[in-house]
C-alpha cells in the first residue's frame, strides 16, 4: 500500500506502468533532492505525465494528469556531478488528490488504485492474450522491428511491459494507464495495433521501437 504522500516526477512523454522497469536520469536540482529524500526513505517516487501547455511554466507546478504509477528506486548511481542514474520499478497506480507545496519538489496527496483481477477476468486476459500477440508480431513484421518478451511472462505482465515499451505517444501511453484494470488496457492495446497493422504501409515505422 502507498504512503499518503508521495513526492512525483512529472515529465512531458514518460508513463510508468505496474511491475515494469523505467531507467530515468535525474540533473535537474529539485528533483536531486527529491531523489536523495526517497532514497534516505522507502524509496517510492510517483510518475505522472505533464499536461499540454506545461511549457510555460515547467519551473513551477504545471498542471499534470491526476492518475499516474508509483515506482520504487531498485537502482540508483549518484555521479560525480551530483546527478542520477536510476531505475524505478513499477509499484501500483494511484489518483492524485492535492499537493503539498512544502518541498521544492512536488509532493502530492494520492490514493492508491488497486488493480487485482477477478478470476473471470484473469481468464479473459488469457484469451485477448493471443489476439495481442499475434497483432503485436504482425506490426513488429511491418516495422522491422519492436519489442520481445519470453512467452513465460505473465499475461499482465506483458500487457503493462507493452504500453511501456511500444513507441506510443505520451497520450496513447496515459490513457492505457487510465484504463479500468489490466483487462481493459489489453484490449486498449489490442485496438492499438489494429490500427497500426492495418496503416498504410511506413506509417507504422514511426510507432515502433
Amino acid at each position: 500500500m502507498l504512503p499518503p504522500t508521495i513526492p512525483i516526477f512529472p515529465l512531458p512523454n514518460t508513463v510508468l506502468f505496474p511491475n515494469v522497469f523505467l531507467p530515468l536520469h535525474i540533473f535537474e536540482p529539485r528533483y536531486r533532492s527529491m531523489l536523495s529524500d526517497a532514497l534516505e526513505g522507502d524509496r517510492i517516487i510517483g510518475m505522472v505525465l505533464l499536461q499540454p501547455g506545461f511549457e510555460a511554466n515547467y519551473e513551477g507546478r504545471p498542471p499534470v494528469y491526476d492518475i499516474g504509477c508509483a515506482g520504487v528506486v531498485t537502482h540508483a548511481e549518484r555521479l560525480e556531478d551530483g546527478r542520477f542514474n536510476i531505475v524505478l520499478r513499477g509499484i501500483q497506480k494511484f489518483r492524485i488528490t492535492g499537493e503539498d507545496e512544502s518541498r521544492a519538489y512536488r509532493l502530492a496527496h494520492v490514493q492508491p488504485l488497486l488493480e487485482q483481477p477477478t478470476a473471470e477476468e484473469a481468464e479473459a486476459l488469457r484469451k485477448q492474450r493471443t489476439r495481442l500477440e499475434a497483432l503485436l508480431a504482425a506490426a513488429v513484421e511491418r516495422a522491422g522491428s519492436g519489442p520481445r518478451f519470453t512467452p513465460a511472462i505473465p499475461d499482465e505482465d506483458l500487457v503493462n511491459a507493452l504500453a511501456q515499451y511500444l513507441q506510443l505517444e505520451p497520450l496513447e501511453r496515459q490513457a492505457l494507464l487510465e484504463r479500468d484494470g489490466c483487462l481493459s488496457r489489453c484490449r486498449g492495446l489490442i485496438e492499438l495495433l489494429e490500427m497500426k497493422v492495418h496503416a498504410p504501409r511506413g506509417w507504422d515505422k514511426r510507432s515502433m521501437h
